[in-house]
């Protein structure tokens, strides 16, 4: 796969732009083997707010790469470039590895190159590629998909994540390991994208669940079950769950379940308990439930997770209102 080339137009994101040309654009130091060649290519100039981008080639250079990578796209809004989503057509059709990062998602669906394939996008979007482009089996949980001659991946930093997967393909782990260290990121990194994702709970006042849901969010050190929430709430468990489904798009106790694992996920951020104190904390009672739900929610053992997402020594949150409090340095 030894031709890599960057497929833009005006509306791409420089982020993902600039991790595959970090990645691509020149051989680590002390790696012996030929590196990739890389080109950009696209219909005429491209603006980044105060910088433009000269492309190397128009976007019919496409189909000559071995490997043609998609960065993503700003606005999902707006349907992608008619020319820049035929090339990317053409260029699969001609053999090419195609390769989306975030919401370059959208452009190798509004190319067809989707239908009937596993992807996924940046967590916030795959609802909205999932609604547009129903012939695509959209995962929002992973990192990264492989399907050999298209790829996808979700947002931002799993650009990169996907970038080393490729050399890793290309040039095996030992190749890919020194690039990881070039760039001062993890080789591989575990679990899936739903560990980054915040889960919302509802707070409009207008809904019939307005005034148990704090109420809930309260107790969830407390066995709860849905005949408590129905009691609660002054209606039948049937009704509680149809009122939770217009609400929260799921039903009690997997919202119940999910506010536990998001209590968990802010314990193990900011603060030192152990994961029996956690999981007495969050109404898991054992760790080993608390271990089992949260690998199999969000794709990492609570441990890995803690280690991932904990700088240093933070504050203790005030229970009263769940906020840490904030820590100036001195002088």
């Amino acid at each position: 796969m030894g031709t890599v080339a960057l497929a833009v137009t005006e509306g791409m994101l420089h982020f993902e732009l600039s991790v595959a040309h970090e990645v691509f654009g020149s051989a680590p130091d002390a790696v012996a083997v030929p590196w990739y060649d890389i080109s950009v290519c696209g219909p005429g100039p491209v603006h980044f707010g105060r910088f433009r981008l000269e492309p190397d080639h128009g976007l019919d250079r496409l189909r000559d790469a071995d490997t043609v990578i998609v960065p993503g796209w700003a606005d999902i809004d707006v349907a992608p470039p008619a020319g820049l989503v035929e090339a990317v057509r053409a260029a699969h059709d001609a053999g090419a590895r195609v390769v989306s990062l975030c919401t370059g998602a959208f452009v190798l669906a509004a190319a067809g190159l989707l239908n009937g394939r596993r992807a996924t996008t940046h967590w916030a979007h795959t609802d909205v590629l999932a609604a547009r482009y129903p012939e695509v089996e959209v995962d929002p949980d992973v990192l990264y998909v492989d399907n050999g001659s298209v790829l996808t991946s979700a947002g931002k930093a799993a650009a990169l994540d996907l970038c080393l997967h490729l050399v890793r393909l290309d040039h095996g782990s030992s190749i890919a390991n020194t690039v990881a260290r070039r760039l001062v990121v993890p080789p591989h990194r575990a679990g899936g994208q739903a560990q980054f994702v915040t889960a919302p709970v509802p707070a409009r006042d207008d809904h019939p669940l307005a005034a148990l849901l704090p109420w809930i969010i309260e107790r969830l050190d407390q066995p709860l079950t849905v005949a408590d929430l129905a009691r609660h709430a002054g209606m039948s468990a049937r009704h509680l769950g149809r009122h939770f489904h217009a609400a929260t798009g799921t039903t009690p106790l997997q919202w119940l379940l999910t506010q536990r694992l998001r209590r968990a996920q802010e314990l193990l951020e900011n603060t030192d308990d152990s994961i029996d104190t956690i999981a007495a904390a969050t109404g898991m009672g054992t760790a080993t439930t608390l271990r089992r739900h949260f690998h199999r929610t969000l794709g990492v053992p609570p441990d890995t997770y803690r280690r991932t997402f904990r700088s240093g020594p933070r504050p203790l949150p005030d229970p009263a209102t769940g906020q840490a409090e904030q820590v100036r340095s001195g002088g």
